[in-house]
């Protein structure tokens, strides 16, 4: 029961010691890069599984109903839009930000067509399950990897930063938001999106 108790990322011996490290070991890219594409398939088969997407990507479904675009697109420019508004919280980028923009959003681009959409609603829980578990599997990959937090993650921080208030109202407030519009637009939202919001933090755990 310890891992649920942990209070900070752990670094290992193939962690960057900085996260503004644009030349990393190797291994250190290696194993961020896995994270990311890993992350991608689980929110992949999130979607696929019918039951209620995560928050950003009930956005971004909700987009692509409305736009035309696939999901894998708009998440890379969600993911942009994002950044953009580092600039004003005045957030710094690393490696690992830069790539979570590209990785995650061309892994869901190309799996998506290729993964089993069940109709039997136990198995649609099953499978949101095993992604949203393969998500916090992979989140813990890149953030050991501890070469820059994701674009949504720096959107937290620094918005904290700026209002002062504590972190854990601000990630609620921009997920409510987020899903909110997701859903307006006709993202889905279900169960799925209750685990995902209730379970991923264990996950990562």
């Amino acid at each position: 029961m310890k891992l649920f108790a942990i209070k900070s990322v752990p670094l290992t011996k193939w962690s960057s010691d900085k996260p503004l490290n644009f030349k990393p070991r190797m291994l250190t890219v290696f194993i961020l890069c896995l994270g990311l594409a890993l992350f991608g398939l689980g929110e992949s088969l999130i979607i696929t599984a019918g039951a209620g997407n995560s928050p950003w990507t009930v956005l971004s479904q909700g987009l692509s109903n409305i736009s035309g675009f696939s999901i894998g697109v708009l998440t890379f420019i969600i993911s942009l839009i994002v950044l953009i508004l580092w600039i004003p919280l005045k957030q710094s980028p690393g490696l690992g930000t830069l790539l979570n923009v590209v990785i995650i959003a061309a892994v869901i681009e190309w799996s998506l067509p290729y993964l089993p959409s069940p109709e039997n609603f136990e198995f649609q829980l099953l499978q949101s399950v095993f992604g949203i578990l393969l998500v916090g599997f992979a989140s813990g990959l890149y953030l050991i990897a501890n070469l820059g937090p994701g674009p949504r993650d720096g959107l937290m921080t620094g918005l904290q930063k700026v209002t002062g208030r504590p972190i854990a109202w601000v990630r609620t407030f921009i997920e409510i938001a987020v899903v909110s519009t997701g859903w307006i637009l006709g993202g889905t939202v279900g169960l799925g999106t209750l685990l995902f919001a209730f379970g991923i933090g264990s996950a990562i755990s």
